[in-house]
């Protein structure tokens, strides 16, 4: 009895031996796709919007089965790093991305982070797609990153020239946080204005990231009479208190800006004074969104308890880095193999209707492809949320 039951026994291990082998044979490989950009503070809605986009379309893909690169499948893994928006956290990010193996980064989100992080990338074989805008991380001999949205110096000329065409604008004036990325957001948007025929009234206020009175900072330039007033670079927390103060002064302008901001942290901060306030939008539109797109949403919403309009955008690099790696399986490990493969890449994008396609731009603005291309979506706030105000292409 005994020597029957050891049999049985036996028996039955092996099976279940060989059933815990089959499944961990069975499970996917992982690909883990790090992310290093500011999730806390002011700016925290940029960055938390990259985070969340690349975890839903991730887990999406995962539900899927997995992504299929070269013969092998898959899990899409997001490592994500909260630089805080300080340079010297961003490095340490990017390099904790270097000790686990991470070849492929999103982010980060600011220009003093973005170009922090570069000899790190490049000395360790790392592309990453930021948020940030000095052409010198994207033009040769740089060829590391890759801009992961529209720039402000393509932007800011387009929602110009459309103001002036449309709203009879005449005269800009400028007023930026004292920060290297507001600061040269708002240099080129003055150029940029300049160029087109516009009369800039003021261009040299700024204001403290900690300011709490925005009164005595905008006065001077409320009394230049603006058509048009740019907040430069504004953060999503900055954003709503410098339109109510401008507002609560008397200005009936426009206003607008060129970096993408929260609809929940307008409503909440401003209100309907900021009907009418005009800044950069995520990649689609009602019109544009495809059925993957409006099931995206569904996810993320599902997922986080809410939407931001800019991960409308910020849903792409991802889905570059994946489509790039499955049309050149040897850039797994090698991103110089992912630069070969960018000037001739091309793959169906699943988040607009039609034949759109997802390729790299860039090579007007940067002398080579080193920018995703996303339709730049520019929209007005009014009773709560973003509406549409024009679509553009850029090369």
């Amino acid at each position: 009895m005994k020597r029957r039951h050891f049999l049985a026994t036996t028996g039955l291990s092996l099976g279940l031996a060989l059933t815990v082998s089959t499944v961990a044979w069975a499970e996917n490989a992982k690909l883990k796709i790090g992310f290093v950009g500011v999730t806390s503070g002011p700016a925290a809605a940029w960055g938390i919007s990259n985070q969340r986009s690349m975890e839903t379309r991730a887990a999406w893909l995962n539900e899927l089965g997995g992504v299929d690169i070269g013969g092998t499948v898959y899990d899409v893994e997001i490592v994500p790093f909260d630089d805080q928006k300080d340079p010297k956290r961003a490095i340490a990010g990017m390099e904790k991305m270097a000790q686990e193996g991470i070849h492929y980064v999103v982010g980060p989100n600011v220009d003093d982070g973005a170009a922090a992080v570069r000899p790190v990338a490049e000395q360790n074989g790392i592309m990453y797609f930021p948020y940030a805008f000095p052409k010198e991380l994207y033009t040769p001999p740089a060829s590391n990153a890759i801009l992961g949205m529209v720039a402000n110096y393509q932007s800011g000329p387009a929602i110009y020239k459309y103001l002036m065409e449309n709203k009879g604008v005449k005269k800009v004036a400028f007023i930026a946080g004292n920060e290297s990325d507001p600061l040269s957001q708002r240099d080129s948007g003055a150029a940029a204005a300049r160029e087109l025929g516009l009369e800039v009234v003021s261009d040299s206020v700024t204001y403290q990231m900690d300011t709490t009175d925005f009164t005595p900072v905008l006065l001077p330039v409320i009394q230049a009479a603006p058509d048009l007033l740019v907040l430069s670079g504004v953060s999503p927390a900055n954003a709503p208190q410098l339109i109510r103060s401008a507002r609560e002064l008397g200005y009936a302008g426009l206003i607008s800006t060129e970096t993408a901001q929260d609809a929940a942290v307008l409503a909440e901060g401003a209100g309907e004074l900021a009907n009418g306030f005009i800044s950069v939008g995520g990649a689609s539109t009602p019109e544009l969104a495809s059925d993957a797109m409006r099931e995206f949403v569904d996810r993320y919403t599902k997922m986080f308890g809410e939407y931001n309009d800019e991960s409308n955008t910020k849903v792409y690099a991802l889905e570059y880095i994946i489509e790039t790696l499955k049309a050149n399986p040897a850039a797994i490990d090698n991103v110089e193999e992912f630069k070969k493969t960018m000037d001739t890449f091309e793959a169906p994008n699943p988040f607009m209707v039609g034949d759109a396609k997802l390729t790299y731009v860039g090579t007007t603005s940067f002398g080579q492809k080193r920018q995703v291309s996303v339709p730049l979506v520019v929209n007005e706030f009014k009773d709560g949320k973003f509406e549409t105000l024009f679509v553009a292409q850029v090369d």
